[in-house]
């Protein structure tokens, strides 16, 4: 009798083919790109990059603090000083729930949405890439992406 294998099998393990390893690398180098100015963008507009990333999502409209901790994967008590120094400034307001008066909505102030929305028309970073396809590849380009999201799980998703 002899020993059993513990290691994975060649038939059971994934598969990744070198397409597949570029576009991962790819990727990570756009999302590195990405966070690299995004911080600098906010820490020009007096910002941290969680700020500007809770004003990013109250574009959608007014949320609980509970669901703005699970979207951006925070613990609720660091979303909550994110928000009491956002308030500070006038960018958000909290805001009882109709349907459940125990819970406030956090909501984007005309100041904040507007310092949001400078915030995003200063990022350049994907302006210059994008630039070099034609509008049918930036199409197929998005439908691509949307389809690889779709049915994904996670912050954006």
């Amino acid at each position: 009798m002899g020993t059993m294998d513990t290691q994975p099998t060649r038939a059971t393990a994934p598969q990744t083919d070198e397409i597949t390893r570029e576009v991962v690398d790819l990727m990570a180098n756009l999302v590195a790109l990405f966070h690299r100015e995004y911080e600098e963008a906010a820490a020009a507009r007096s910002l941290t990059g969680a700020q500007a990333k809770v004003l990013a999502l109250l574009r959608r409209g007014p949320m609980p603090m509970r669901q703005i901790a699970q979207t951006l994967s925070c613990e609720p008590s660091n979303i909550t000083g994110i928000v009491d120094r956002l308030e500070t400034r006038g960018f958000v307001t909290r805001q009882p729930d109709l349907q459940d008066r125990r819970v406030k909505l956090v909501a984007a102030t005309e100041t904040g949405a507007g310092a949001s929305e400078e915030l995003r028309e200063s990022l350049n970073f994907a302006r210059e890439p994008l630039a070099a396809l034609d509008s049918e590849e930036r199409t197929q380009l998005r439908d691509l992406l949307r389809r690889m999201l779709t049915g994904a799980t996670g912050p954006g998703a």
